[in-house]
């Protein structure tokens, strides 16, 4: 694994120990902590704003690069340098922007000297400084609350996680009308979303690229070694840790720009007379404790128009965790039935979810094809246009990239057990009249 540039402070630690005690005599103490308090000695060159002229800066780099430290220094340096300085913190959730930007670990309020720190004001989602420069948060599920205020900065966190990401980007970059040279600073690990391929093939937006090894001062060996072991090489890990803007696989079933084309405002359970029938799919772990449980509802109107509606998968639980998951997206959607692979302990599921006290009709489905000929179909459904996402499932839709034609499976974690329940769910709703599996009742 090669090294990547240091900052000032590795260059004088790597230094053989008489040069660097004559050059810490030399700096004296006030030189002494410049060069271990300031930003700009501890920082990569990869983690400081680019030189020139510049509106739009988008660091695209790998998980624990250090991103959220170099976007908050940036607002930390703008803050304290201005007091006319009015910011936008916009992260994909306000949970998010507060939780990460302004109280993370790496956050507006952690890096600042007590002497500097800003006044943080929860209940009017603001920041400010002694000077008078101030920052808001915002939540970009929440594009209109972008629309009115005026800023001169911004600072846009995670901007592959973004629902509604375009608008949100849009209303946020038309809301830079204050200061003289109104600037906006992106941060992201690279997914191949609209916007993040809409900034990257930008000429004048100003690029960073970075990978998770270049932090290996601040983060555990174990970790980075562990990291290596599983990941590299893979396409997950040269998106999530290097840093790399992969468009799509070569084969895929599932495209970026199709599920683009095929997502519609998000639509809530009061909306469910609109459907004809609605299900939920279930691709059960295969032991008691496995990597997930897929859980996916989806509806279809009376025109035969299909619409994911939402993905409620959980995590490394129990069987009686999971169905409960099941029970409560079914309750909360008013399925008409539950829709389970049964492949993997087809017993165990069955008095699993019976536990439960799911009060409707479910079904165990046995595949009798593998997953991505079960798939196949169901992706040409998408290419006709007859499905619908009610708002963005980024963990799902990664999956279903993942799926490529002639069997493989290039996607995040070992299973794509998202797809497959999204993909039992929309089976039973659009295609099965034609479908080659064994539906036998529980």
């Amino acid at each position: 694994m090669t090294d990547g540039p240091r900052s000032r402070l590795e260059q004088v630690s790597v230094l053989p120990a008489d040069q660097r005690a004559a050059l810490l005599a030399d700096l004296g103490k006030p030189g002494r902590t410049w060069l271990r308090s300031a930003w700009r000695t501890q920082a990569r060159p990869s983690q400081l704003p680019p030189p020139g002229a510049w509106s739009v800066w988008l660091m695209m780099a790998g998980r624990g690069f250090g991103k959220t430290r170099a976007g908050a220094e940036w607002v930390r340096a703008i803050a304290e340098a201005d007091g006319s300085a009015r910011i936008a913190l916009v992260g994909a959730s306000l949970h998010e922007a507060r939780a990460v930007m302004v109280e993370g670990a790496s956050g507006l309020l952690a890096i600042a000297p007590p002497e500097q720190r800003p006044l943080w004001q929860p209940a009017l989602r603001r920041l400010r400084w002694a000077n008078g420069a101030s920052a808001t948060i915002y939540g970009a599920a929440e594009p209109d609350s972008l629309r009115g205020p005026q800023h001169s900065h911004g600072w846009a966190d995670e901007i592959a996680k973004w629902p509604r990401a375009t608008a949100a980007w849009d209303n946020l970059a038309m809301g830079l009308r204050l200061g003289v040279w109104p600037r906006l600073m992106a941060t992201t690990t690279p997914r191949p979303v609209a916007l993040v391929r809409r900034l990257a093939g930008d000429p004048a937006v100003r690029i960073t690229r970075g990978r998770t090894w270049e932090n290996r001062a601040a983060l555990p060996a174990a970790f980075l070694a562990e990291m290596a072991r599983q990941f590299g090489g893979t396409r997950l890990g040269r998106q999530e840790l290097d840093g790399e803007l992969i468009l799509e696989a070569d084969g895929a079933l599932w495209t970026r720009d199709l599920l683009d084309r095929c997502r519609v405002t998000a639509v809530d359970a009061a909306g469910r007379e609109g459907f004809a029938r609605l299900v939920v799919g279930v691709d059960p772990p295969a032991g008691d404790h496995g990597d997930a449980c897929g859980i996916i509802v989806a509806a279809v109107d009376e025109a035969g128009r299909a619409c994911v509606l939402e993905d409620a998968t959980v995590e490394r639980v129990g069987p009686e965790r999971w169905a409960r998951a099941v029970a409560a997206a079914a309750a909360r959607w008013q399925a008409d039935r539950v829709i389970a692979e049964a492949n993997n302990g087809g017993a165990m599921v069955g008095a699993v979810l019976r536990a439960a006290d799911i009060a409707l009709p479910v079904r165990l489905v046995h595949a009798a094809r593998g997953k991505v000929a079960r798939a196949e179909p169901v992706a040409a459904a998408y290419e006709a246009g007859r499905v619908r996402h009610a708002g963005l499932f980024a963990a799902l839709e990664d999956q279903l990239c993942g799926l490529i034609l002639g069997g493989g499976y290039e996607g995040p974690g070992r299973s794509p057990d998202r797809a497959d329940a999204l993909v039992w769910a929309l089976s039973a709703l659009l295609l099965a009249a034609g479908q080659r599996t064994r539906v036998t009742g529980l």
